[in-house]
């Protein structure tokens, strides 16, 4: 069996989710602000931050992979899932559950940027650059975690582990 090691805490994500909705909900008001979720791991997080939001935002959700069932990324990237909404001329809030190696998230930002939003941001729980092979800024960050293989908060591994309600280094 894999060892849980706690590295944030479900009070200290609750805490910051506040502080993101907070800065985002001034930033975005009296905008057309639309949340788009990168499928599956950012499930539990945009919900909690949605919810904390003081702004109406549309919600849609894109999935791309690449990693698979492995806990080392591919590089080659894939859409899985694409959106339904048109994004051209509003304001879009790419939520995602964690950083890591940069490329599919780097993938989306250009994938999005062709459909011609007003403005793309990205919005992560965590930033974990230990492995980050494609430079990529992060408007909002939750937490930025140096090591380790992470699962917990809608974190995986091989679809494993998603419903902890804190963040955990899973040691092999």
């Amino acid at each position: 069996m894999p060892e849980l090691v706690p590295v944030v805490t479900e009070k200290e994500i609750e805490k910051r989710v506040q502080e993101i909705a907070d800065e985002l909900s001034e930033l975005y008001k009296d905008k057309n602000l639309i949340l788009i979720g990168a499928l599956k791991g950012c499930f539990i997080f945009m919900a909690d931050l949605a919810r904390k939001l003081k702004v109406p935002a549309t919600i849609d959700f894109i999935a791309a992979s690449s990693y698979g069932d492995s806990d080392v990324s591919s590089g080659e990237v894939k859409i899985t899932k694409p959106l339904s909404l048109d994004i051209a001329g509003k304001d879009v809030l790419i939520i995602e559950d964690i950083v890591d190696s940069g490329t599919t998230l780097s993938y989306l930002k250009d994938y999005l940027s062709s459909m011609k939003p007003a403005s793309l941001r990205i919005c992560a729980l965590i930033d974990k650059p230990e492995r980050r092979k494609t430079e990529i800024k992060i408007d909002f960050t939750g937490h930025v975690v140096e090591e380790g293989f992470l699962v917990g908060y809608g974190l995986d591994y091989a679809e494993q582990y998603r419903h902890l309600p804190a963040i955990y280094h899973l040691k092999f």
